[in-house]
């Protein structure tokens, strides 16, 4: 049982981080295998084997799953903790699919890209990442409902300036949410644009807070990784 829970749960010694390793390289393996998928006009043969590929990885994954709830001293912290719902749903799509509809298996191959999500167990600068954002979450809290009340704000006065001139485009105020959005992350898709002097002077000043809410969030998360690269050291 302690070699057991060596390798499973304790990266820090030799056999943990083989056995980390391990299952990186089985994720790798499902993400291509499963990008290779989606292909068209592959032969039976090939179908065979990616099955056959899926069918061992899974297994793999259910086994290191059963391991972890066992052998860790609160199964129901790990169950419904982050990594354990990650760990679950990497393998979940595979129990579902014979139970479910074809159009429900599209939402079950999506959910497989979970595994990707896997391998921020393996990454220590993830795991700073994800301390920097729990520490900076008020900030972004704030943040972002300053951003939606921003955006709705944007809507009202572009569709004040151009439902007259473009009632197709600007309808309501629904639909002007969508160029707010595009126009504040600075996409400018330009389906939708003003067409107004007083509309497009307004998009110029909606621009520039856009560049804003770009910059503003990357500044809280780069202080407080910061914060936490020093005191790791």
């Amino acid at each position: 049982m302690e070699t057991l829970k060596e390798i499973i749960l304790r990266s820090e010694t030799l056999k943990g981080r083989l056995f980390d390793f391990f299952i990186q390289f089985l994720i790798l393996v499902s993400l291509i295998s499963y990008s290779i998928e989606t292909l068209p006009d592959l032969s039976p043969g090939t179908y065979a084997l990616l099955s056959s590929i899926e069918i061992f990885v899974v297994s793999i994954f259910s086994v290191e799953y059963l391991l972890r709830v066992v052998l860790t001293d609160k199964p129901t912290k790990y169950i419904f903790s982050f990594y354990g719902i990650v760990d679950l749903f990497a393998i979940l799509p595979f129990y579902l699919s014979g139970a479910l509809s074809l159009q429900a298996l599209r939402a079950l191959r999506f959910m497989r890209l979970f595994r990707v999500l896997k391998l921020s167990r393996y990454n220590a600068a993830i795991d700073r990442i994800g301390k920097a954002i729990w520490i900076a979450k008020e900030e972004l809290v704030l943040f972002g409902l300053s951003t939606l009340i921003l955006l709705y704000l944007s809507a009202m006065g572009i569709y004040h300036f151009e439902h007259a001139a473009q009632p197709e485009q600007f309808r309501s105020i629904f639909d002007s949410l969508w160029w707010a959005v595009s126009t504040l992350t600075t996409v400018g898709y330009g389906d939708i644009y003003p067409v107004t002097i007083p509309g497009r002077l307004f998009t110029f000043c909606v621009l520039f807070l856009g560049l804003g809410i770009v910059a503003v969030p990357t500044g809280i998360i780069a202080s407080a990784l910061a914060s936490v690269r020093n005191q790791t050291k």
